[in-house]
């Protein structure tokens, strides 16, 4: 079977000349499982109008891009993921999601699609990272109140969001671990004479530059010890997979908002 064939996972990729979309592509363009059957990017995009894949041509009309989908794979920003959705949620298309940077109202429009279609909603795709915030819970649960916690997360220099989604999961099993409410712990940087730093507390610090596709360190610091947990990416090309794999696993489920840990299994 050729990538080509017309069986296989119907997949339509949102904003399918972004990083990620590019990999997305690429992705769907060797495996024999799935195949791309849309393609959605902003109206001012210079490739619009372009033929991706046999007739896929891209197209900035979600309906469009969404007409013969499966699922909707989708790492672009807030605004774009949302009216999107909203499509696919009148289409009856799953939706799989890694854009970051949502706003409490904007996460009450994805619980409302979601009530409709089944989306699969992370900050991160790769399965590493998912153990990765395994390991930091487990690892705050045993060291206990007497370690402080510290994040740190450097990406390229493009992009928007910040702390990072990814971030902010490390952060929330820290939390959690702990029984405390992020909301309330959560220092996301520091300036000026901040004074000692305040028990409990989980500190977070978001580097950006070059075309680093995303590094995270947890810290948890004792007196003469610490311990660190380091996830490195050195491609984006395992968070397409990810995302892949979630696509395969939501299609046929019912309306609801799943976690990345539950396509895993964990």
């Amino acid at each position: 079977m050729s990538a080509n064939d017309r069986s296989g996972l119907r997949v339509a990729s949102v904003g399918a000349f972004g990083r990620m979309g590019d990999r997305v592509r690429a992705l769907l363009d060797t495996t024999v499982d799935a195949r791309l059957c849309g393609a959605l990017e902003a109206p001012d995009h210079p490739q619009i109008g372009a033929t991706l894949a046999p007739g896929v041509i891209l197209t900035s009309d979600a309906a469009i891009a969404f007409a013969d989908a499966d699922v909707a794979i989708d790492f672009t920003i807030p605004r774009a993921t949302l009216a999107a959705l909203e499509i696919a949620a009148q289409r009856g298309v799953a939706y799989v999601c890694g854009t970051t940077g949502f706003t409490p109202a904007e996460r009450v429009a994805i619980d409302t699609a979601a009530k409709r279609i089944p989306i699969v909603l992370s900050p991160n795709f790769s399965v590493a990272v998912v153990v990765l915030a395994h390991l930091v819970g487990e690892a705050a649960r045993l060291l206990g109140p007497g370690y402080d916690a510290e994040i740190v997360e450097l990406h390229h220099g493009q992009k928007r969001d910040a702390p990072s989604g990814t971030a902010l999961r490390l952060a929330e099993a820290v939390a959690a671990a702990r029984g405390q409410d992020l909301d309330g712990v959560l220092v996301a940087g520091r300036q000026g004479e901040t004074g000692p730093r305040i028990p409990g507390s989980i500190g977070l610090q978001a580097l950006r530059g070059g075309d680093n596709p995303g590094e995270h360190t947890v810290m948890l610091l004792g007196r003469g010890e610490r311990l660190e947990l380091v996830h490195r990416a050195a491609t984006r090309d395992h968070f397409a997979a990810g995302a892949l794999r979630a696509a395969h696993w939501v299609c046929g489920r019912a309306p609801g908002l799943y976690a990345v840990e539950q396509v895993l299994g964990l």
